[in-house]
């Protein structure tokens, strides 16, 4: 459920077939994201899933979309 709600926002912001985004893909190699790319998405994803601020530090680790799913989900887990 995670995973399909970011990968749509991912295929969404970066004009990219849904399909071919995975657990393993790359925001900067597979994606081409940039550091704006990345504030943007992490704005999308505070409000999508109701995170609250995502700290620096927590977006230096994360550089695929599996690392933005187990964010996610244990972030959802602690509440």
């Amino acid at each position: 459920m995670v995973f399909e709600k970011v990968a749509k926002m991912l295929a969404e912001q970066f004009g990219v077939d849904e399909s071919t985004i995975t657990m393993k893909t790359s925001f900067e190699e597979d994606l081409g994201a940039d550091s704006l790319d990345i504030v943007e998405l992490t704005m999308m994803l505070e409000e999508e899933f109701d995170l609250g601020e995502i700290e620096d530090g927590d977006l230096e680790g994360l550089k695929t979309v599996g690392d933005v799913v187990e964010l996610i989900t244990s972030r959802s887990q602690d509440e």
